[in-house]
This record gives C-alpha cells, structure tokens and sequence, in this order.
C-alpha cells in the first residue's frame, strides 16, 4: 500500500484584529505620519485635487519606466496625482509576449486618453548592468537563467549580444529603450489606437524614447519619437 507523504508549509503570519503590526516597525510608521502630513499638505495648496480626482482620471501621459527606486516618475517630472499613468518593471521593458503590459497599455491608450507614451531608460539600470555580463544564451548555459528575474532580462541579454563587442552599458540602456519602443509601435493596441485616430474616433498618440541621468536629474531625449502613420 502506498504512503503518502504530506509536506507542512510555511504558514505566512496574519496581522490578528486588534494586534497593530506597525507598532513592531518604525519605518512603516514615520510612512504613515508622512502620508498624514502630505495629505493635508495638498489640501491646504489644492483644495480640489483630491476630490477632483476621487471621480476618476485622464492623464495624458503613460510612463514605462524602470521599477529603480531613483526613478520616480512623478518625482522627477513635478507632476500631481492624476497625471502620469505608469508602468514599470525591471529595465523598463514592453514586450510583446507580456499580457499585463499590453493590457495597460490597452487601457491607456483607449479609456484612459493618454496622448504620449513615454519609454524610460535610465544611468547605471540595473537590470541593463547584470544583463551585460551575462554570456550568450544562445550558445552558453546558464545555471541562474531559470529564475523569474533571468527569464525576465533574456532579451535584454540577447539584445547586448547581437551588438558590437565594445557596447557599453550606456549604449546597452540607449538600445534597450528603442527596443521599448519599437515594441510599443509595433504592438496591437498601438496599432489600433492609430487605426482609430485615423477615422476621427481617437486621440493621436505619440510614442517617445528617453533616458534619465541620475547624476544631474536630468531627462534627454534619444530622438526617436513615432507618431501616427500619417506622421512618420
């Protein structure tokens, strides 16, 4: 007769009511005294921002960013609430074979409105530093290449290698946000969104490649930029 054999697995711990978990972390207070202080902050400066925004959105810009904690976007753009519809991830990629990204930008670019789609590298990106060093994966094996953050920067692994032996890591983001782009374009819900601009139905929505420098907090733009076909 055969046994089975039953594996105990780790039980995550559930805050229990009336036992307050921030009281065990500073840092998740001074979080929450912080969001206090912001909240009445912009009341006092914009009466109407919040309520305003309670009833819903139309930013005009979609940011695809890298998930660096230096990079936020509303940070560096000076931009409220409410303005900037964002995706970020690791090296600030938009592939074609990754639904929620598509989805989003689905969403922004029909629903949502937004006019510009915004694909931001940035200095010293993480995701483009490993992804440098990483061997071909064409012709070498890669014992780390099955975890979810390895599978997730192959392409940028390939894209590193299908360029001259001497590329930088600079020129490796630089390439990496036309690539960014060039999916955004080539993707179907960009495709329809100009097909619906074209009969008069939708907004034209531009789509654009930047690169911020995070020494000088300044923003440059590739000159890339791909409107709707009547543009181009």
């Amino acid at each position: 007769m055969a046994h089975s054999h039953s594996h105990t697995e780790p039980q995550a711990q559930l805050q229990r009511p009336g036992h307050q978990v921030l009281d065990q972390f500073p840092q998740l207070q001074e979080l929450m005294a912080a969001n206090e202080k912001w909240a009445g902050e912009i009341k006092a400066r914009e009466p109407e921002l919040l309520e305003t925004l309670s009833k819903g959105q139309a930013p005009k810009i979609l940011w695809i960013g890298c998930a660096d904690s230096r990079v936020p976007e509303s940070v560096i753009l000076a931009r409220n609430p409410g303005e900037v519809f964002v995706l970020r991830n690791v090296a600030n990629q938009f592939r074609p074979d990754d639904d929620s990204a598509n989805g989003l930008l689905e969403y922004a670019v029909g629903p949502v409105g937004v006019e510009h789609v915004i694909v931001c590298g940035h200095s010293g990106c993480g995701g483009c530093v490993v992804a440098h060093g990483l061997p071909n994966p064409k012709f070498e094996e890669n014992d780390t290449s099955d975890t979810p953050l390895m599978r997730f920067i192959e392409p940028i692994v390939t894209l590193r290698h299908s360029l001259e032996g001497t590329c930088t890591v600079d020129k490796l983001i630089e390439e990496n946000v036309k690539v960014g782009v060039r999916n955004v374009v080539a993707s179907e819900a960009m495709r329809n969104s100009w097909a619906r601009a074209g009969r008069g139905e939708g907004k034209k929505v531009w789509v654009h490649g930047w690169v911020y420098d995070i020494k000088s907090g300044r923003l440059r733009d590739l000159g890339i930029s791909v409107g709707p076909p009547e543009h181009e």
